[in-house]
């Protein structure tokens, strides 16, 4: 339906070519945005009703005084496999996690693998590449949420979020204190609940905007044998410069399985296509855009930089046991 929505709009409304760039480019921009900014007002309500009905600072409390050995990491890193969003489509959630206090390296390990694996993407390379590979795939994807969550949450990197982030998560605990107080009703909770939420939207809808345009320009103007030519090279800087190349690219697991399908097949190095998938659908321009909203541009440089380090490491691995 959104789909048929954002369809509407460039193709009839607008009037563009649906087989054009700009028409591409421009159906793209209002399909996201749709999509994420009715992401982002639905995780933040029910987010909402979750912490004022079991307050997540004491899920945080929880996480922060037992020791669970990293099985937090693990179960993040699973729910990030089973929820089926892009790199943008994930920072909603993302979002909500942050607001309700939960620890920032757990958050990551979600926010790494959410767009990384998924069901539609497992289903893909099973008919594409085979069991061995797929399973491949999918444990080193979910070894590198957890890992990745890991080693950024011993950085201690909280001081680095956002103020608007850092008032948010401060006005979540002052209501869910006046409401366990005064035991305010889900009825007359409601209101502020989605009152919240629309702040939300409205704090980050000029980064959705950009970001998203971002996307749609790179969506519909980025040739696909574009990098090729790098790909198929058999030199040791091939993987971490089609990881590099690949990061501002923006796209679903969904979308770049079939591409990643031609390169292997005219003889690109599957660890390389794999490790430039990771980087194109774990990273990219208009979700760094979308995070500056929650993060200073050092957080931002030190999650993206940790992230793409570990995607070239394992595509030099993919290439030596693939």
């Amino acid at each position: 339906m959104l789909q048929e929505f954002a369809d509407w709009l460039a193709y009839g409304l607008l009037g563009l070519n649906a087989h054009t760039r700009i028409g591409s480019a421009v159906d793209f921009f209002f399909y996201d945005t749709t999509k994420i900014m009715i992401l982002l007002f639905i995780i933040s309500t029910i987010m909402g009703i979750i912490n004022a009905y079991f307050p997540i600072d004491r899920l945080r409390t929880y996480l922060t005084t037992h020791k669970l050995y990293g099985l937090q990491y693990f179960f993040a890193s699973l729910f990030g496999a089973l929820t089926p969003f892009c790199s943008c489509s994930s920072i909603p959630l993302f979002i909500g996690f942050v607001k309700g206090g939960i620890p920032l390296g757990v958050t990551f390990a979600f926010l790494i693998t959410s767009p990384l694996v998924n069901e539609v993407a497992v289903a893909m390379f099973l008919g594409t590449f085979g069991l061995k590979i797929t399973l491949i795939y999918v444990i080193s994807g979910m070894l590198l949420g957890m890992i990745g969550g890991f080693v950024l949450g011993k950085m201690k990197l909280d001081n680095y979020l956002s103020d608007w982030v850092r008032d948010i998560q401060k006005n979540s605990q002052t209501e869910t204190e006046q409401w366990e107080t005064n035991k305010i009703s889900f009825i007359n909770r409601l209101p502020i609940i989605i009152k919240d939420s629309w702040g939300i939207i409205k704090g980050v809808l000029l980064y959705v905007i950009i970001g998203i345009a971002i996307g749609g320009i790179i969506h519909g103007y980025v040739p696909e044998g574009f990098f090729q030519e790098y790909m198929s090279r058999s030199s040791w800087f091939a993987v971490p410069l089609c990881v590099v190349l690949g990061v501002p690219m923006y796209a679903n697991a969904s979308g770049i399985v079939p591409i990643i399908e031609v390169f292997v097949a005219k003889g690109v190095p599957i660890g390389t296509a794999l490790a430039f998938m990771m980087a194109v659908v774990g990273l990219s321009l208009p979700e760094a855009t979308m995070l500056k909203k929650v993060m200073t541009w050092r957080l931002i440089g030190i999650y993206f930089g940790t992230i793409t380090l570990f995607i070239i490491l394992l595509g030099y691995l993919y290439n030596i046991i693939l």
